[in-house]
């Protein structure tokens, strides 16, 4: 009996395992070739403008972009645009996702207008903002501030760091919206009676029921967002195109300027690289920092 246990549950995992082989096989190809490659072009001299200049760089690439101040820059402006736009989007979106749990007039309709962000395109987007939004002539933020007196901003020229953070907030702050106005969905509406019965009042409730009960959920928005923020590309070449200066040039943009501008494949590879690298540092701390929640 037991050897026919053993063998059927032998047979049955060599079954399952032929069956996701092929699935495992090619997702592991379609990720180590790419990265493979970048690796490998990291460590040549490969410049397009000189193509007589190839061989084996060694680190050349990697000592050459570590002493480079427009990478410690660029890295700089990537934590902060994060960093900012986490902010934004986290406390937006948990103060919005408590208002829309009220009921009112139009819930419904505020609910899919205040989501709708989400869905248009980052080009779009920052176009919108670019020309609509923060022209210093006909945005509509100038005619505000012209019509309470003050003088037009240029966004773009004197707040370049801080017009990208707005418009990026912009487009997330819906998606922070919609995963914790979903978990306010499961909030025990009995145990926020019984406080309000024992005499706890509205700040009293966000603090100690509200917003204990969003932690997993808030966890996820940082995890997702982080990962999809460290690579926000559109919103500058379309609005500021890293300028001025370096102001707005973070690590993606930097490699597109190494690759697609200057034709050093070879330096832009070994920033691709240390993009990654840091990325996995970023994905391991949320990854921990979830799980821990998680646990709680």
């Amino acid at each position: 009996m037991n050897k026919t246990r053993t063998a059927g549950r032998t047979v049955g995992g060599l079954r399952t395992l032929s069956l996701q082989a092929p699935a495992v096989s090619l997702l592991f190809l379609w990720m180590i070739v790419p990265l493979a490659m970048t690796v490998w072009f990291s460590l040549q001299r490969y410049n397009l403008l000189m193509p007589e200049m190839t061989g084996f760089a060694g680190l050349e690439n990697y000592e050459y972009l570590f002493t480079d101040p427009a990478l410690w820059s660029a890295m700089g402006t990537t934590l902060l645009m994060v960093g900012w736009v986490l902010v934004i989007t986290v406390v937006g979106g948990t103060l919005l996702a408590v208002l829309f749990q009220q009921e009112f007039f139009g819930q419904g309709i505020a609910r899919v207008l205040a989501i709708s962000p989400f869905f248009v395109m980052p080009t779009v987007s920052a176009l919108v903002w670019k020309n609509m939004m923060m022209h210093p002539a006909n945005g509509v933020l100038s005619w505000v501030a012209e019509s309470l007196g003050l003088p037009a901003v240029d966004w773009f020229s004197s707040l370049p760091l801080t017009s990208i953070i707005i418009i990026v907030a912009w487009q997330w702050l819906p998606f922070a919206l919609l995963i914790l106005l979903t978990a306010m969905q499961s909030l025990d509406e009995d145990q926020v009676e019984a406080a309000r019965m024992d005499g706890a009042g509205p700040i009293a409730i966000f603090f100690f029921i509200t917003l204990p009960h969003l932690k997993r959920a808030i966890s996820v928005v940082i995890m997702i967002e982080m990962i999809f923020l460290l690579t926000i590309f559109a919103e500058i070449f379309v609005t500021t195109s890293g300028g001025p200066g370096l102001a707005t040039t973070n690590l993606a943009y930097l490699i597109y300027i190494q690759a697609l501008l200057d034709f050093d494949i070879g330096m832009a590879s070994a920033g691709g690289v240390v993009a990654i690298i840091l990325a996995n540092i970023v994905a391991i701390f949320l990854v921990r920092m979830v799980a821990k929640n998680l646990e709680s």
